[in-house]
């Protein structure tokens, strides 16, 4: 569905399992920071609406999105968390650099969702241009980063049952 088309930090709060109790780790890329701490602030505040406590909500930083499938694996791995959050962000630049890195963070995090028993989530923006990727991290269109928790908490409670 095209991002135009939805608000993404819209949801019915009465229709999400409550967060309290579960674990949430969350893996932020430090490239483009300025759009992924949007992209964090969205998703904490979605978490902490939705009955997370804070002291259950783990935050890891690793240098760009390329990182992500690594940092993620590795918190699966040592902090007993219900699900990750991988954190992104990817814009288009003058080279083929851009297609490398959003492939290879796609497919590393769908593989660790495939072989991992913990759910990751892909809060990765990929987009042309800065502007767009501003209006998807607490802009126009919203923040991706909340959409990211919602998805979480149902993949968490998926995950228990």
């Amino acid at each position: 569905m095209a991002t135009i088309n939805k608000n993404l930090s819209v949801y019915d709060k009465a229709t999400i399992p409550n967060a309290n109790g579960l674990r949430f780790g969350i893996v932020v890329s430090e490239w483009n920071s300025e759009i992924t701490e949007g992209l964090f602030s969205g998703a904490l505040e979605a978490l902490l609406d939705c009955g997370a406590e804070k002291s259950d909500i783990l935050r890891w930083n690793v240098p760009g999105s390329f990182e992500l499938t690594y940092g993620s694996k590795k918190m699966i791995e040592t902090q007993n968390v219900d699900v990750v959050i991988a954190i992104g962000s990817v814009i288009q630049g003058e080279t083929k650099h851009f297609d490398f890195v959003c492939e290879a963070t796609a497919q590393g995090i769908k593989d660790l969702n495939v072989t991992m028993n913990v759910p990751v989530i892909f809060c990765v923006l990929t987009d042309n241009t800065i502007q767009q990727s501003i209006d998807r991290s607490g802009g126009k269109h919203g923040n991706k980063g909340t959409e990211a928790a919602i998805a979480a908490i149902k993949m968490a409670v998926l995950g228990k049952e």
